[in-house]
């Protein structure tokens, strides 16, 4: 089932989060980024098994091999929510670890045996940069490293020991990516690299998440995400308290699940909001966009959570004002590559729930500013996260460490 071989360079994309299936709920985000990709790379996914999913597969072009890393029915380790989400919702998945790293290394090693790629992609530094340093070590040859690090690698994994071994990749592979300003220089602590780009994933902004066509609601408020301590949910309940005084019909619609859920919906209870606050559930991404159209706010006051792990750009933002719907964010440093209080959204402080539900009147009180908002940042995203940009951005990545790379040199049998 191999794609046919051509003269284009050869990239294999190392990821523990891609679709497992058409239509999946999974963020799509490593997909979209390589499916731009083999336009003019070669590309390989090599990606963890989940049940119901294919162990080897074309998807729009690209090869998808997945790799089996338990029982098939006890793979719970990646995808819905990722795995530090999963790890942090049911203790006993750190009982997979040793088998998901020995898994993809192997998988990765057979790979690297099999076919000479000229490039590896990893998404993540732990565990894909980590595990594609070691395979690249028993290869026989030195295929070149990029690494892109998405935020819960970089800020969720504390302590002396992380730290060490972060800094350990940081300085071994051979170009490093950041999905913001704020990554890198947290990056920049742990390690003495100055080389550090940064490029975020992308966004659909031309066909997709566009301006709505038919008015929108008026008081309905939205937040999209993983149902995780970081999001800052239990703010957002706490606001429509004070929200629903002023705006009796104003509801607030909570897209997503996670590992939170029963002890949100028992917050919005104990906060008498039962009939105000409405859990959906996940939704399929095709039917984000309408949701974000239909929206009055869109809201999401991440907070930085007590292990440390906080957002790493807040890409839902930019899906929001691709819509050109108002949006209120928390004041994250990571939110600053998106949210300019005042232009392109309203800024609130953390785990302050009076200030987010101010922010939250003030839009439903003023019309004007919310199109005001959503069109400036609709403007703003465009020249910076839509889909072609951040392709063209990426090739432009690899291309150049392709070009950069050391010399190869051959491990005797």
């Amino acid at each position: 089932m191999a794609i046919e071989s051509t003269d284009k360079k050869r990239i294999l994309i190392l990821t523990s989060t891609f679709p497992r299936w058409e239509g999946d709920r999974e963020p799509p985000f490593v997909f979209e980024l390589s499916r731009r990709l083999a336009r003019e790379f070669e590309v390989c996914v090599l990606a963890p098994h989940a049940p119901g999913a294919e162990l080897h597969e074309i998807m729009d072009g690209i090869e998808v091999v997945r790799y089996r890393y338990f029982l098939p029915q006890a793979q719970t380790l990646a995808y819905n929510g990722g795995i530090l989400a999963n790890l942090a919702g049911k203790r006993w998945n750190y009982l997979l670890i040793p088998f998901f790293f020995l898994a993809q290394f192997f998988s990765l090693l057979h790979l690297l045996r099999k076919t000479r790629f000229d490039l590896i992609h990893a998404h993540w530094l732990i565990p894909q940069a980590m595990i594609a340093l070691a395979a690249r070590f028993f290869s026989g040859y030195r295929p070149t490293i990029v690494c892109t690090s998405h935020g819960g690698d970089l800020f969720g994994l504390s302590g002396s020991l992380m730290t060490r071994l972060k800094r350990h990749i940081i300085g071994r592979v051979d170009k490093l990516a950041v999905v913001s300003q704020a990554m890198r220089d947290y990056a920049r602590t742990i390690a003495a690299r100055t080389d550090i780009e940064v490029i975020s994933m992308g966004v659909d902004l031309q066909h997709r998440f566009t301006p709505a066509a038919a008015a929108r609601a008026t008081q309905d408020i939205l937040f999209i995400g993983r149902l995780v301590e970081k999001k800052g949910i239990r703010y957002l309940i706490e606001a429509m308290r004070t929200v629903v005084r002023s705006y009796p019909q104003a509801r607030l619609h909570i897209v997503g699940d996670g590992p939170d859920l029963a002890a949100l919906r028992q917050l919005a209870m104990d906060c008498g909001l039962a009939s105000q606050v409405h859990f959906l559930g996940p939704v399929e991404n095709a039917a984000l966009p309408e949701r974000l159209r239909r929206a009055t706010i869109f809201a999401a006051p991440s907070v930085v959570a007590e292990g440390g792990d906080q957002e790493g750009l807040g890409l839902v933002f930019v899906e929001a004002l691709g819509c050109e719907c108002a949006v209120v964010a928390s004041d994250l440093p990571a939110m600053r590559d998106v949210i300019v209080d005042g232009v392109t959204g309203l800024v609130c402080r953390q785990r302050d729930s009076v200030d987010l539900a101010g922010k939250l009147t003030a839009l439903l009180d003023n019309a004007a500013l919310r199109t005001s908002l959503g069109q400036a940042g609709r403007q703003f995203v465009l020249g910076r996260f839509d889909w072609e940009v951040i392709a063209s951005r990426y090739a432009e990545l690899l291309n150049r460490s392709l070009a950069e790379r050391r010399p190869s040199v051959p491990v005797p049998d």
